[in-house]
């Protein structure tokens, strides 16, 4: 670990906001920054895990050498899989074991400080809205032609293909609540109107997109959005 404080969470607010900070940090392994990541992790080295940190950064790094650990540890020799695996698959599965440390990592902390029943409920409702690591790798892997349902909206002013920074990116606003794009949720466009939805708001999730050739939202259904 990069041997960095960070402050310990010890409310459900507190605890969700290091579960996202650590989520990003991984997330931007995973996607953006995936040649550094394949190349850190060599499988000639020692065995190596992949942290995410709540500051919305990452490191491959060796495990800690503390028994037991502060924390939960994440998947060990994650490297040794590397050349022995499609590159694809092997992100999916780094993918997978990174999503189980963060829920590890964060009731972890419930149970350290005494969450209760509805505490728990609370915050794994709030891990529940965002999508899986492996959600958001497993999009940004998929050939172009099967991720227009699931790509990010454009900006309405955007004329240009260049790639835009995340400022740029919050433009596009959901055509049921009206909020604006998060590059930590997922979105769909409605193929009749054209116009972008959260998966929440009209109660559809990756997994189902997947099965769905044409879609239609609940205005150009005839049905109502959850607003």
């Amino acid at each position: 670990m990069d041997g960095i404080p960070h402050p310990i969470p010890r409310t459900v607010e507190e605890v969700f906001s290091d579960f996202r900070g650590r989520r990003n940090g991984l997330i931007r392994a995973l996607t953006t920054d995936v040649e550094k990541f394949y190349q850190q992790c060599d499988p000639e080295k020692e065995n190596l895990c992949l942290y995410g940190l709540p500051n919305e950064t990452w490191e491959v790094n060796l495990p800690v050498e503390e028994v037991p650990p502060e924390l939960p540890e994440p998947a060990l020799g994650i490297n040794f899989a590397r050349d022995g695996m499609q590159e694809k698959d092997w992100l999916s599965l780094v993918a997978v074991h990174s999503d189980s440390w963060l829920l590890a990592v964060a009731f972890y902390f419930g149970a350290r400080f005494g969450f209760g029943k509805n505490e728990r409920k609370r915050l794994f409702q709030m891990i529940n809205d965002v999508p899986t690591i492996f959600e958001v790798q497993s999009r940004q892997s998929e050939p172009q032609t099967k991720a227009v349902k699931m790509s990010q909206p454009p900006k309405e002013d955007d004329a240009s293909g260049e790639e835009e920074d995340e400022d740029d990116e919050q433009g596009a606003t959901c055509g049921a609540c009206g909020e604006s794009y998060g590059t930590d949720e997922f979105w769909i466009c409605c193929d009749v109107c054209e116009r972008w939805f959260h998966g929440k708001c009209v109660k559809i999730t990756p997994a189902k997109a997947e099965h769905i050739k044409q879609y239609k939202c609940p205005g150009c259904s005839g049905k109502r959005a959850r607003v």
